[in-house]
C-alpha cells in the first residue's frame, strides 16, 4: 500500500487531551477545528470496491432512512458517508459551538432541489457543434432533511438525526442509484483510468461482481460515467490506453477476460486478485464475551420490546438484575468488589445491557467497583460492532456528589477507547460541584441530571428518576445495584415500577457480614409479618454453574 493510501485509510485521532486537573485541551473557537464535507478521495482503486467495508448494503440503507438516531466513530462516518453522497447534499453549516466540540451540518435528499431544466443558452457550444442535449433534473419530490454533529472532546463521533417533518423518503434509495453516481464510483473508475486503463476495461472490471457493485451503489453504473470520471485527465494525456492484465479487447464483445490467464489488478506493480476474499473480520479486544445464540430464548419475554414508544410521564422498561449468593450475598462487605457470577452468566448480563438503553447503579458501586459500565457482547460497537450500536448509557445515582471522576476512572477510559458511552450522573441540589468535573463530564460526553423530588424520607424519588430519564430519551434501563438500589426498588412503593426481574444465583455462600438482598419486611393488618414481593411468569435456566431466575413481581 502507497505512503498515501496509509494515510487516507489511518484512523482519525483528534489531538484531545485532559491535564491532570481533568481539565480539556481542546482547542476551542469555530475556527480551532473544522471538520469539512469528506472531499474527493483520489487514491480509492478497485480494491476498494472488491473489499468493501462490512455489512455496507445494510449501512447504505440505514444511512439513506436514518429512521433513529445512529452515532458512528469518525472514521466510520468517514468510511460510509461517501456510499450515501449521492442521496445527501450539505445545505449549510451552521457552525460550532462556543466550545469548539461540537460543528453541526445539514443536509438535504438531492431531490429537495427544484426541477431544472437547461437553457440553449446555458450550453453554449463551439460553432457548427449541435446544442448538447440534456434532460431536465429531476427535483422538488422529496423534503427530508437530516443533521450530522460531530464532538470532539474525550472521544470523537458523528451523530446523525432526522429533521423537519417528512419522515419517510418519496422514493427508494434505487432510484437515487439510478439518476446520480456515489463520489467513490467515481473516485474508482478516475483513479484506474489515470493508471493507463481504457474506460471500458475499467468498466468491465468494476462490473464483474455485481453484487458489491450494487452494494455499493453501482446497479445502474455505465461506460459513460467511467468516461466521465476520467475526462479531464484524458484529455490533459493522450497517451495510449491499455486494458488490464489477463483481459482482451475483442471486437464487437469489447474487453472480456482472456480464457488461458488468471485475471489480475495491478496496483503499485503488485499484482492483486480480481475478487480477493472480503474485509478480514475485526480484531476483537482480548476480553470480548460471547453469549450464544440459543442461549438466549429463555430471556426473551422479558427484555424490552425492540419497537417501544413512550408518551410523555411514562416510565421506562426497567429490568432489575444482579447476581448473588445462595445466602442472598452481593458483596462479601460493603465496599468489597466480590466476583460472583461464572462466565455464561456474565456473558448474559452483557447480553442484557445490550438490549437495554441505559445501565444504572449508585453511587456506592460506582466508588467500591471503578465499573465501565459498558456492554463487552461481541457484535456491539468497541466489539465488532458500528458505533455505539448496543452500548448503553451509564447512569450513576449519585445524590450527594461523592463520586469523585476523574481522566483515570474506568468509565472514562472505556468511553476513549471508542468501547462506551460517557456517563450520566443524577444529582440532588444543594451540592456544589467542583466545575473542573463538569466541564470533564462533558469533554467525555457525559452529563449531570439535577432533580429535586424526594420521597418521604427524604431521598431522590425513584419515580421523578425514571421519568427524568423517560425524558432524555430513555425507553429502557436495566438497573444493576448496588444493595441499597435493590433493596430499595423491591419496597412496596417502587416495586410495582420494576417491569422485569433477572436473578442470577452462584453455587456459594459467602457468609454473615455481606451486603444482602433483603428489603425491610412489612406487617399485615394484625401486627403479623408478611412477605414483600413474590415474582411471578417464573422461568429457571442453568448457565454453568449458576442458576438464573426470570420474573416479574406480585405485590402483595
Amino acid at each position: 500500500m502507497s505512503e498515501t493510501e496509509l494515510q487516507v485509510n489511518r484512523e482519525d485521532r483528534s489531538p484531545v487531551t485532559a491535564d491532570d486537573n481533568g481539565q480539556p485541551t481542546t482547542p476551542a473557537g469555530p475556527d480551532a477545528i473544522d471538520h469539512a464535507e469528506p472531499v474527493t478521495n483520489s487514491s480509492r482503486t478497485l480494491k476498494d470496491l472488491l473489499r468493501p467495508p462490512q455489512n455496507l448494503a445494510a449501512m447504505r440503507d440505514r444511512l439513506f432512512h436514518v429512521q433513529d438516531m445512529v452515532e458512528l466513530q469518525v472514521e466510520e462516518f468517514e468510511r460510509y458517508w461517501p456510499y450515501v453522497d449521492n442521496v445527501w447534499v450539505r445545505q449549510h453549516r451552521a457552525g460550532t459551538d462556543r466550545t469548539g466540540r461540537y460543528t453541526t451540518d445539514y443536509y438535504a435528499c438531492r431531490l429537495q432541489r427544484p426541477t431544472y431544466t437547461p437553457k440553449a443558452s446555458d450550453t453554449p457550444r463551439p460553432d457548427g457543434k449541435p446544442v448538447r442535449k440534456k434532460q431536465i433534473r429531476e427535483g422538488g419530490t422529496c423534503q427530508m432533511r437530516l443533521k450530522t454533529v460531530r464532538f470532539d472532546g474525550g472521544y470523537s463521533s458523528y451523530t446523525i438525526t432526522r429533521v423537519g417533518d417528512q419522515t419517510r423518503h418519496t422514493h427508494d434509495l434505487d432510484h437515487l442509484d439510478k439518476i446520480k453516481r456515489t463520489t467513490v464510483l467515481m473516485d474508482i473508475a478516475r483513479s484506474e483510468v489515470i493508471k493507463g486503463y481504457m474506460p471500458a476495461s475499467v468498466f468491465t472490471l468494476m462490473s464483474e461482481d455485481v453484487e458489491k457493485l450494487t452494494a455499493a451503489g453501482g446497479r445502474y453504473l455505465n461506460r459513460n460515467d467511467v468516461r466521465n470520471a476520467s475526462q479531464a485527465w484524458r484529455q490533459a494525456h493522450r497517451d495510449p490506453l491499455r486494458v488490464h492484465d489477463g483481459y482482451k479487447y475483442d471486437h464487437g464483445n469489447g474487453i472480456i477476460r482472456k480464457d488461458d490467464e488468471a485475471s489480475s489488478i495491478l496496483t503499485n506493480g503488485q499484482a492483486q486478485v480480481v475478487d480477493p476474499p472480503s474485509h478480514d473480520a475485526p480484531t476483537l479486544p482480548h476480553n470480548t464475551l460471547h453469549f450464544p445464540l440459543d442461549s438466549r430464548s429463555f430471556l426473551e419475554s422479558y427484555l424490552p420490546p425492540v419497537d417501544l414508544q413512550l408518551s410523555e410521564g411514562d416510565m421506562p422498561h426497567v429490568t432489575l438484575a444482579y447476581a448473588t449468593s445462595m445466602d442472598s450475598s452481593l458483596a462479601l462487605a460493603p465496599g468489597l468488589q466480590t466476583a460472583l457470577s461464572g462466565p455464561e452468566s456474565k456473558a448474559m448480563t452483557h447480553y442484557l445491557r445490550s438490549k437495554h438503553d441505559a445501565i444504572l447503579v449508585g453511587v456506592g458501586t460506582a466508588i467500591a467497583d471503578d465499573p465501565g459500565l459498558n456492554c463487552r457482547l461481541e457484535g456491539v460497537g468497541g466489539y465488532g460492532g458500528l458505533g455505539w450500536d448496543g452500548q448503553p448509557r451509564p447512569v450513576i445515582v449519585d445524590p450527594g456528589a461523592r463520586w469523585y471522576i476523574t481522566p483515570d476512572s474506568r468509565i472514562l477510559k472505556t468511553v476513549q477507547e471508542g468501547k462506551g458511552k460517557g456517563p450520566w450522573i443524577i444529582m440532588a441540589p444543594g451540592f456544589a460541584m467542583d466545575p473542573n468535573r463538569i466541564e470533564l463530564l462533558k469533554y467525555y460526553g457525559g452529563r449531570y441530571l439535577g432533580l429535586t423530588e424526594f420521597d418521604k424520607k427524604w431521598r431522590l424519588s425513584w419515580d421523578a428518576i425514571l421519568k427524568a430519564l423517560a425524558a432524555e430519551g430513555i425507553r429502557s434501563v436495566m438497573i444493576e445495584g448496588g444493595g441499597t438500589v435493590i433493596n430499595e426498588l423491591l419496597q412496596p412503593e417502587y416495586v410495582a415500577m420494576i417491569t422485569s426481574v433477572v436473578a442470577t444465583t452462584a453455587p456459594t455462600y459467602l457468609g454473615k457480614g455481606g451486603v444482602v438482598v433483603s428489603p425491610v419486611g412489612k406487617l399485615d393488618q394484625t401486627g403479623r409479618p408478611k412477605p414483600v414481593v413474590r415474582f411471578g411468569d417464573i422461568k429457571w435456566q442453568q448457565l454453568g454453574e449458576d442458576v438464573v431466575m426470570c420474573g416479574r413481581p406480585r405485590i402483595y
